[in-house]
């Protein structure tokens, strides 16, 4: 296999070879070199104002649209393949409708159906928070720029981005008639529309209407007739956004936006046996001689059809928001803003991805399959709206620039689960199975939570330069801040009121959650220009994300606030006459009261009375002592001779967590309390990306033939924090958890771009894109025990398309 990737590529790199073509974009910073023989440079907003990214003294990777268009990115889900290391988006379980976020492994939400919890890092898009994990895998909209910011943002970017902040930026109407319209199809049944109309200008308001479509059916087919495969997605958008200008010196810029979210869960793999079902010689589960070995069979490669069919419909996610900015330049260096929002979001969750799992490990639990039942549908509607209110003043005096504020956010969110079998055995020998009746009025509702979050916070933060050394040194200094409050209550476990204690006695009743924290982070840097083209730096920064409370728990124990401490290193350079463009920064830091999730198997001990539960319960502790964590991150981009871009970037990231004991009974009610490891999840310790880039001009007019390739590399990760046991006489794990394969995915794009329309002055753009080029193999995600066995879910297949863009 890997012979095949060698000779793909070097039969791409040959078809490059032989042209003298033109330099596009890198992988990370995706720049664009165009018309110049040299980088084009990078703006960012990330200190709330533009800055050439080379100057700005934190640790920023950024995609522009050209990026995005190159690695044929529909959502952030597609960044998950690692165009940013450092950056690791994953969908939460089987459910691509719900994103893990983390940077540097930092703030990881490893469970994102957490009313009360919050994620670590902080997504925005045109300055408004997103306040949960769902909805995140919608369709973008006209994206400007994607920038990562790498490490705590604490003081202008606020509460839940201890790890960093993913701030999106949307292009702005220009009062100018244009239009931007694409159409493509590909492999898997998938589409593609979208169109982005800017109108001319009338009574000084500028008019942008967008309108974004894409489809693709099933990767794994469900044998069940008239019932969704699996990892199947239908994404519609519409976005309208007008900036009013009545004055020279005043902007009032409002949107609207919906997004309409259909997917279908991943499909979960059996790749080994259990104990209970050992596997065969043959790569099949070794069953006695009187059960049918088909239904049973382990798979240890990508899979095109399940192995069982079961009900299965889309998850459907349903957002919408309004935004009201306002800006107001008080005086030539002072200019006052404001960013009104308003958002509703519902996403209903169907996961019936599990069921030949589940199937495969019954058998280790009963002797005959005559009526046993499997194919656990998982129901997990969520909905949540969210109001928020910033205001801001960036300003500047000689030597000094400042920025100052306030945000004042309220989100109120609410959730439900229910789980059952859809389909049973009908015969001993679990040869053949029956769909069970479809009733969900008549299934328990095993949970079901409520909470309304309110934050509120004050910033500010200055750099000053002062009379020496030429001006070549900046002292910057910050602090914000915050308070979270959480009023909630878990008011239903397994059909009724949870079990609380009242004056002594055990009653049933919801379970309370009313606490605040406040919360004060800092931030000092100090910057300085060896050149001009040489900046170095050393920052210091805090960030911290509220605790809360867990919904899957039956007791809804809180947990308190985790936070950061974070030393960095780093330079910015540029050399061969910009034509070369190398940043590196290291960091080590502290990482206190670490929120962990543990899981038990349907018990816990509830203020000493036994629970029973029909559902896996989750807890959420903090972590004793303090943790650590270092990594570097380095990035370099060249454009050695016009036409050609060639990028690299590579990132270590490296989190230590203290032992903790296991909250949950592990048999019997017996607690175990010796602390057990716990690993460093969702985050590969090495992971890099490089792409390649050429443009040549075809003839005398603009007709340009564009080539981009790009590579991403990720170690692998784990899953779980814990193992699935741990022997408490001799300290030994029972069965280790596995960790997820590392991968090697490749992207292209070749494209005969700008071509004349005749006479019409709109230019044409023709493309054919792939993704996981080589058709590359991996589990990304794995988890099991020694009863079990290893199941999990494989990364897309090879997808690939063409497409036609007009604009004018």
């Amino acid at each position: 296999m890997l012979s095949s990737r060698l000779l793909a590529a070097s039969a791409l790199a040959a078809i490059v070879a032989a042209c003298p073509l033109h330099a596009e974009t890198a992988p990370v910073a995706d720049v664009a070199a165009a018309e110049s023989d040299g980088l084009e440079t990078i703006t960012v907003t990330a200190q709330k104002r533009k800055e050439d990214l080379q100057t700005t003294p934190i640790s920023i990777s950024v995609l522009t649209a050209t990026g995005l268009e190159n690695r044929h990115v529909t959502s952030l889900l597609d960044l998950g393949d690692g165009a940013i290391p450092s950056l690791k988006v994953a969908p939460f379980f089987s459910r691509p409708g719900a994103l893990i976020v983390n940077i540097r492994g930092v703030g990881v939400l490893s469970d994102s159906n957490q009313p009360a919890r919050d994620q670590g890092v902080g997504v925005y898009v045109d300055g408004v928070y997103q306040g949960r994990a769902q909805g995140l895998g919608t369709a973008l909209f006209d994206v400007e720029n994607i920038e990562v910011l790498k490490g705590p943002q604490g003081t202008l970017f606020g509460r839940n981005t201890e790890g960093g902040a993913v701030n999106i930026v949307t292009k702005k109407p220009s009062g100018k008639l244009k239009m931007n319209a694409t159409a493509g199809v590909g492999n898997y049944g998938s589409n593609k529309a979208e169109i982005h109309l800017d109108l001319p200008e009338f009574a000084n308001i500028s008019l942008k209407i967008d309108a974004v479509k894409a489809q693709r059916d099933a990767f794994v087919k469900n044998p069940l007739q008239g019932q969704m495969g699996f990892n199947s997605y239908d994404k519609r958008g519409f976005h309208v956004e007008a900036l009013w200008k009545p004055v020279a010196n005043f902007t009032a810029d409002l949107s609207y936006d919906n997004s309409h979210d259909e997917t279908s869960t991943l499909y979960q793999q059996q790749i080994s046996a259990g104990t209970g079902l050992p596997a065969s010689s043959s790569g099949s589960a070794a069953v006695p001689a009187n059960l049918t070995a088909a239904l049973f069979k382990l798979e240890p490669h990508r899979a095109s059809v399940a192995a069982v069919g079961v009900p299965q419909q889309p998850s459907v996610g349903q957002a919408e928001g309004f935004r009201l900015g306002l800006e107001w330049q008080v005086a030539p260096h002072l200019s006052l803003r404001s960013i009104s929002a308003y958002r509703d979001m519902t996403q209903t969750q169907y996961d019936n991805g599990s069921a030949s799992t589940s199937m495969q490990q019954g058998y280790t639990s009963t002797a005959t399959f005559a009526n046993f039942a499997f194919g656990r549908y998982s129901l997990a509607p969520f909905r949540q709206n969210q109001v928020s209110q910033e205001i801001q003043a960036v300003g500047e005096l000689p030597r000094l620039k400042y920025q100052a504020g306030a945000l004042y956010y309220v989100e109120r969110v609410q959730d439900s689960a229910q789980a059952f079998n859809t389909v049973q055995f009908t015969d001993a020998a679990g040869s053949a199975y029956t769909v069970l009746p479809l009733d969900y009025s008549k299934q328990l509702i095993q949970r079901a939570s409520h909470v309304k979050t309110t934050s509120t916070g004050v910033y500010g933060q200055a750099t000053y330069t002062p009379p020496v050394m030429n001006d070549a040194a900046h002292l910057t200094v910050g602090a914000r801040w915050t308070n979270d409050k959480k009023n909630g209550s878990l008011f239903l476990v397994n059909g009724a009121a949870p079990i609380v204690p009242v004056n002594g006695v055990n009653v049933q009743a919801p379970v309370l959650l009313n606490a605040s924290w406040s919360r004060v982070d800092p931030l000092v840097n100090l910057s300085v220009d060896a050149s001009r083209d040489v900046h170095l730096y050393g920052k210091w920064s805090t960030g911290y994300r509220a605790g809360g409370a867990n919904s899957r728990s039956l007791a809804y124990r809180s947990f308190n606030p985790e936070t950061v401490s974070m030393f960095e290193i780093g330079a910015k350079t540029e050399f061969f006459d910009h034509r070369a463009r190398f940043n590196v920064a290291a960091y080590t830091g502290s990482y206190k009261n670490i929120q962990l999730d543990f899981s038990g198997l349907y018990e816990d001990v509830v203020n000493g009375v036994r629970v029973a539960t029909t559902r896996t319960t989750t807890d959420t502790v903090n972590a004793p002592g303090t943790g650590h964590m270092k990594g570097v991150e380095a990035e370099l981009t060249l454009a050695p001779v016009k036409g050609l871009t060639l990028s690299a970037s590579y990132a270590y990231n490296h989190v230590s967590i203290p032992a903790t004991v296991n909250p949950f009974p592990q048999t019997g009610g017996v607690f175990i309390t010796v602390p057990v490891p716990i690993y460093q999840v969702y985050t590969p310790e090495h992971s890099a990306s490089g792409s390649l880039d050429y443009e040549m001009l075809l003839g005398a007019g603009d007709t340009k033939l564009r080539f981009h390739l790009d590579g991403n590399y990720d170690s692998g990760y784990y899953a779980n924090y814990t193992d699935s046991n741990y022997d408490t006489v001799n300290r030994s794990v029972r069965f280790a958890q596995p960790k997820g394969d590392a991968g090697l995915v490749f992207n292209g794009r070749i494209a005969l771009a700008d071509i004349e329309a005749a006479n019409t002055g709109a230019k044409v753009t023709i493309a054919i894109w792939a993704r996981n080029l080589f058709n590359e193999e991996h589990m990304f995600y794995k988890s099991g025990s020694a009863q079990a066995g290893v199941s999990g879910f494989f990364n897309d297949p090879r997808t690939f398309g063409g497409e036609i863009n007009v604009k004018f």
